[in-house]
């Protein structure tokens, strides 16, 4: 199993690199060149490729191996981080981002975009069903360390490094995992598909909808992270996070699904320092996250069956969002405050770090069950199909995290909270749903 997750490892920190240099660091790059927040805030239009992925999921599926198609995507990622290692990112007098640049930025995702589907697919199909914990552990927990080494690691870089320099490094970083996803060994490997699955060009949506448990599956993953939707729109393992603009997006890196959360602006209104918010709900939820994941990764090769760990997973997450709703009662009374020292502090901290543990346990163990639901499908549908409950699950994310802000607004905090409570009540009763097909399914 090892020879598969390294390479793997490898791929999915790769992948997780686009995501880090435009969340992290290219704003920030922008912002020091003059443009104005409305301006950079525009650059995350060049994201649109990461949803049009069912577009060229059945390219994946049809034409060629998915090694090729990741081979070839990460090289030409490659290829454009060369070719804007030429180009300077703000031009002099320019009010915004210059053509080009935008231009092959766009270009940047499309490639990203394209070796996601490419890569989760060889995954899907090189994967063995007890595998699949350990595999969907590297996913999640690889392609946030790529996206916490373009954006923080190689934003602590800028000033021995020059714009070219920085990119001409990416550009070797991709050329290098273009040779490894093509010479893995065990990446060679991929089982062929039995001559009696159907032909791939009368493939519709009503091939993908008819694999067992696909409907039940998308139906959850619409509808498991809805509590959370108290965090600003994020992406999920396999695409980039949209990060909240102006002051609080810059005090607050990148956690479990964005830039911050509700919870942690709560404790920025009540005293908390930029530099001690920063460092909890950047470093601490990172690394707790990270912890989740491979938690989660841990107990599914250990056997556990996936359904009753989702529940009790999700059943934590519950009891985690109903402390930190009950705390917001609290602050809503007059003159209470987390001061210094105070056993209250602590909790609130504790309780930021433990939702984001838990958010990392409970994403490793969704994917786990996206991937084991589409390897049910024929290898002809795979791509496709593991590209819609993707998709999916960025639609069920972004869902009500567009309205957040204004619930918080119009609701309150309190009662704002007491919502997302409710919601994610939601996911734990649809667990009892589940068709015999996963809720009998063991990763063994």
């Amino acid at each position: 199993m090892r020879r598969k997750l390294l390479p793997l490892a490898g791929l999915y920190l790769v992948q997780g690199l686009p995501y880090g240099l435009q969340s992290g660091l290219l704003p920030m790059l922008l912002r020091a060149g003059g443009l104005s927040l409305t301006r950079v805030g525009l650059a995350k239009v060049l994201y649109a490729p990461w949803l049009f992925k069912l577009v060229w999921a059945p390219l994946v599926d049809t034409r060629g191996s998915p090694r090729a198609w990741l081979t070839l995507s990460t090289a030409a990622l490659g290829l454009v981080c060369g070719l804007l290692a030429a180009l300077p990112p703000v031009e002099a007098g320019q009010a915004g981002l210059p053509v080009t640049v935008a231009g092959l930025l766009l270009l940047l995702n499309l490639g990203a975009a394209v070796q996601d589907v490419a890569l989760d697919t060889l995954a899907v199909q090189l994967l063995e069903p007890a595998e699949l914990g350990p595999g969907n552990t590297v996913q999640v927990v690889a392609y946030k360390l790529g996206a916490v080494v373009a954006g923080g690691g190689l934003l602590a870089l800028v000033p021995a490094l020059s714009w070219s320099l920085l990119f001409l490094l990416l550009a070797a970083t991709y050329w290098l995992a273009a040779v490894l996803a093509w010479a893995a060994p065990a990446l060679q490997q991929l089982p062929k598909p039995p001559p009696s699955e159907p032909s791939p060009h009368t493939l519709h949506l009503g091939d993908l909808l008819a694999v067992s448990g696909t409907l039940w599956t998308a139906g959850f993953v619409i509808t498991y992270k809805l509590g959370q939707a108290g965090q600003w729109p994020g992406w999920g393992a396999g695409g980039p996070r949209r990060r909240q603009e102006g002051c609080a997006a810059h005090v607050l890196p990148t956690g479990e699904q964005g830039a911050g959360s509700l919870f942690p602006l709560v404790l920025l209104d009540q005293g908390f320092s930029t530099p001690e918010l920063g460092l909890w709900n950047g470093v601490g939820t990172v690394a707790c996250s990270i912890a989740g994941s491979s938690l989660g990764g841990a107990l599914l090769a250990k056997h556990w069956q996936l359904l009753p760990l989702l529940r009790s997973v999700l059943r934590f997450r519950l009891g985690g969002l109903a402390c930190q709703t009950t705390l917001l009662f609290y602050l809503d009374t007059p003159g209470a405050r987390l001061g210094p020292g105070t056993v209250l502090r602590g909790a609130a901290l504790l309780s930021l770090c433990l939702q984001h543990f838990l958010g990392g346990l409970v994403t490793t163990a969704t994917f786990t069950l996206m991937m084991r639901c589409s390897q049910l499908a024929p290898s002809a549908l795979q791509a496709t199909h593991y590209s819609l409950l993707a998709t999916l699950e960025l639609l069920g994310k972004l869902m009500l995290s567009a309205l957040a802000g204004a619930l918080a607004d119009s609701l309150g905090l309190p009662l704002c909270f007491s919502f997302f409570l409710a919601l994610s009540a939601t996911p734990i009763m649809y667990l009892g749903l589940a068709p015999n097909t996963l809720a009998s399914s063991t990763l063994a």
